[in-house]
């Protein structure tokens, strides 16, 4: 696959780390930090495996569908745990996983 075609998917990932970092950031901040620390670990993961992904498929490597896959299975984790916050910036990085695992599985398969 071209970079062209990895586009999208690309977007979704550095959208995804993007909203990633945000959230690991604010929930640092949040009151009851103690609650927030399988949020904050995900996040990391998340974002650094985002990143991967990204620069994976933007350099065409041969391995870019797999790194997608397990990209696709930490934001499904990632955005499972955020969504049972009801901190905005929680919601919406659920939201960012979500669609960075569709993404990620579209291209994989």
């Amino acid at each position: 696959m071209s970079h062209e075609q990895f586009q999208s998917c690309i977007e979704e990932c550095i959208r995804c780390m993007q909203a990633c970092n945000h959230c690991y950031a604010a929930c640092l901040k949040e009151d009851h930090v103690a609650m927030m620390k399988e949020c904050i670990r995900l996040d990391r993961e998340c974002a650094d495996i985002c990143a991967f992904a990204a620069q994976a498929m933007s350099m065409n490597s041969s391995y870019a569908k797999e790194i997608c896959r397990i990209c696709a299975e930490v934001c499904e984790a990632c955005g499972n745990e955020c969504k049972k916050h009801e901190h905005e910036h929680c919601q919406r990085c659920a939201e960012a996983c979500f669609a960075c695992a569709k993404a990620c599985r579209d291209m994989a398969a």
